[in-house]
């Protein structure tokens, strides 16, 4: 049974939120940070020891272009993968993941997966968008999709679920979540809710879960 906790060593996988998307995964002795974006505490920007930082896709939520660099100075042999359309937009030694790709690092491995951010209007040109499925040796699977509903992994028992966004309703997450059917689902991408809100988009979650649905805050760590 997964624990939250705030401080502490514990085995199996740790994911730690960061704010909005940003979460710290480690398993395995292994550190991957996914998504610092600008809605992320400032804390995650002085994390140091990390083995890969994921970025899903361009949106500055998803990545903070401006903190990013006290981030890298820090970690300068973390590796960093990113979708195609990422790569470009600075000079930082990015690695290109799409749909399929497998990175490993020691035993652990990172899949992307999709390849398109959700549709918010046909008007707005298309932006790509990878979400990645990490794996460690005792078969857990969690699955972070960045800005997209659209692909449904198999067999993944932990879902970092993004919770309100301008391309998403509310019976589309339900649908998603639904789908994915994770044993243990926490909510991401919610820093576009008011707080007075939250329970509102949580509860109708919470009812169509097949698993066990937590609200971390801050600095909160599940682990599974």
């Amino acid at each position: 049974m997964p624990t939250i906790r705030q401080q502490g060593i514990m085995d199996g996988m740790e994911i730690t939120r960061f704010g909005h998307a940003a979460i710290l995964v480690e398993t395995e002795g292994i550190r991957i940070l996914i998504d610092p974006g600008v809605f992320s505490i400032a804390d995650v920007f002085e994390l140091t020891g990390l083995d890969a930082i994921i970025v899903t896709h361009q949106h500055a939520d998803h990545l903070d272009l401006e903190r990013f660099p006290q981030l890298f100075r820090a970690n300068p042999d973390a590796a960093l993968l990113c979708d195609p359309q990422t790569a470009h937009l600075s000079d930082y030694p990015w690695r290109v993941h799409q749909a399929g790709d497998e990175t490993r690092f020691g035993p652990v491995s990172v899949q992307g997966v999709g390849g398109r951010h959700a549709v918010i209007t046909e008007d707005l040109e298309p932006v790509a968008n990878v979400g990645v499925v990490i794996q460690a040796p005792d078969d857990v699977r969690l699955f972070h999709p960045g800005d997209s509903y659209d692909d449904v992994p198999s067999d993944i028992d932990v879902l970092a679920l993004p919770l309100s966004a301008p391309w998403a309703k509310i019976a589309e997450t339900a649908e998603f979540v639904r789908d994915v059917g994770a044993a243990e689902v926490f909510f991401i991408h919610d820093c576009t809710i008011a707080e007075r809100a939250y329970d509102i988009y949580a509860g109708h979650v919470r009812r169509f879960a097949n698993g066990r649905v937590h609200a971390l805050e801050q600095h909160d760590t599940l682990t599974v």
